[in-house]
């Protein structure tokens, strides 16, 4: 079962912006968690949760989308637009998988501090940084790739759906509703 309408309006048109809040959201969480351990440690479980919200909404609003699309005058821009919205899956698996490695290194690494704290040795090597400095490199790659197919996707929706739809004017914008007296 998939959701097509909501309140009279295509489900589309309100999931997607669960779609633009959460992406973003979850790609500054997890570049701020690799980048940052304790930060990570501070967000804790609610790391990977999000990056697993982000994942649930973007085949919900690509269902509603393609639901959409059937009911809608197809154009360049709507194919465009379809053709776009198709490759974010891939973006927010990544995202989900990257969250639960900097969540659970976090804590791997808090539970190794600790350890080392009640032997009085040090826990940071070399090893455990290199991991760490790829993991926030793979992490930005990611956050940068995934917000820009956002960008994209966002930008050729807009485009599919008010091109020639409005008057940049006020006097304009009658004609266009067909309020003309």
């Amino acid at each position: 079962m998939s959701l097509t309408v909501v309140n009279g309006l295509p489900a589309h048109v309100l999931i997607v912006h669960f779609v633009i809040v959460l992406v973003p959201l979850s790609a500054l969480a997890v570049v701020v968690g690799a980048i940052w351990p304790g930060a990570a440690r501070r967000m804790g479980l609610l790391l990977p949760v999000l990056a697993l919200a982000t994942l649930v909404s973007v085949p919900l609003a690509t269902g509603a989308g393609e639901w959409l699309e059937e009911h809608v005058d197809s154009n360049a821009l709507v194919r465009r637009h379809a053709e776009l919205g198709d490759g974010l899956l891939p973006w927010a698996v990544a995202l989900l998988l990257l969250a639960t490695l900097v969540w659970w290194t976090a804590r791997r690494s808090a539970q190794a501090e600790a350890e080392a704290g009640e032997r009085g040795r040090p826990v940071a090597t070399r090893s455990a940084t290199a991991v760490r400095v790829v993991t926030a490199v793979l992490c930005l790659g990611v956050a940068a790739g995934a917000m820009v197919d956002v960008y994209r996707i966002g930008d050729s929706g807009a485009k599919a759906a008010w091109k020639d739809g409005f008057s940049k004017s006020a006097k304009g914008a009658q004609s266009v509703r067909g309020d003309d007296d």
